[in-house]
């Protein structure tokens, strides 16, 4: 096999063949995926900067977006810039290291975006529940624990994929159909047995994922039952309006990710394989192209602060 070492059968480089059947196609698709990603960096290093920058923004609830923010960006610059190197000059090698590297930071920070969607779910619901407590219980140390809890959480979890993707034999070619280093992908090349792969695997995103959906339901279910006690529509409507921003991106993450995870273990057959790449080189690259959007449009504060920041700018330019 070429790129093999034939004692161990590991190779020494995987092809990433990008969406089978689509080649020709390849050109024409990397162009919204590269607008996505443009706009996906763009719009979260620009939230990272207001939230660092504005006073009025050193609050809970923006320094979890500005979690979110940079796991986003993170996230789609792990996976596009290699895609985009396939689309536009046909680099498909990658060394098998490197592969399981993509691989590990791909699943860790899919995990921590599911995270910070969760703390996020916390923070309304105490803002809700609790206003008069909000800034004495999420307090700078805490949001910062709960960071780092959600982090390692990710790694622990995450870490076991390596070392079980990396004992497989890889006898049948070191051609992956795909556009970046998956898990169940790397797996589904080797001609072991992939079963406690394919196990862990739904394991880890029924710990991940599961928890961190079951978390988000319960708070606001608590918060439902908190505003709909409220006596006035006014506050009512004002406490229901501070949770769309989160409740889009919830929507926006969880949909294509469950679709992704399903399809890949229970759904190939029924499913061309070409689709089911598209949608989950979209489920990388919608949360961190769509979060800012709707956190700038939805959030009267960031609004605010973007109008005051560019009318500072021009201000500074007519004065020069």
């Amino acid at each position: 096999m070429s790129g093999a070492n034939s004692s161990s059968l590991t190779p020494g480089f995987f092809i990433l063949s990008g969406v089978p059947g689509l080649e020709a196609a390849h050109v024409w698709l990397s162009l919204p995926f590269c607008f996505m990603y443009i706009v996906a960096v763009v719009g979260n290093c620009g939230l990272l900067y207001l939230i660092g920058h504005e006073e009025a923004l050193h609050r809970p609830m923006y320094y979890f977006l500005a979690l979110l923010s940079f796991t986003d960006a993170t996230l789609c610059t792990t996976t596009v810039p290699n895609m985009l190197c396939i689309f536009w000059f046909n680099l498909k090698e990658i060394d098998f290291n490197a592969c399981l590297a993509q691989m590990f930071f791909v699943h860790m920070l899919t995990g921590m975006e599911s995270g910070v969607l969760m703390l996020m779910a916390l923070d309304r619901y105490v803002a809700i529940c609790y206003p008069l407590r909000y800034a004495t219980i999420l307090t700078s140390p805490v949001i910062a624990k709960a960071g780092l809890a959600t982090f390692l959480r990710g790694v622990m979890l995450i870490v076991p994929f390596t070392f079980l993707t990396k004992r497989l034999p890889y006898c049948r070619g070191n051609s992956i159909p795909h556009t970046y280093c998956d898990h169940m992908s790397m797996a589904k090349v080797s001609c072991g047995n992939v079963k406690v792969n394919a196990v862990y695997g739904l394991l880890a995103a029924l710990l991940i994922g599961g928890f961190d959906i079951f978390c988000i339901s319960v708070s606001y279910t608590m918060i439902l039952r908190a505003v709909v006690s409220l006596s006035s529509a006014d506050a009512r409507h004002k406490a229901f309006s501070t949770c769309t921003s989160h409740i889009c991106a919830i929507v926006i993450t969880y949909v294509p990710a469950l679709f992704t995870i399903f399809t890949h273990r229970f759904g190939e057959k029924s499913i061309p394989h070409h689709i089911h790449i598209i949608i989950a080189n979209l489920y990388l690259m919608l949360p961190p192209m769509l979060n800012p959007i709707v956190y700038g449009v939805k959030t009267k504060q960031i609004r605010e602060e973007v109008i005051k920041l560019l009318f500072k700018e021009k201000d500074i330019s007519a004065m020069k």
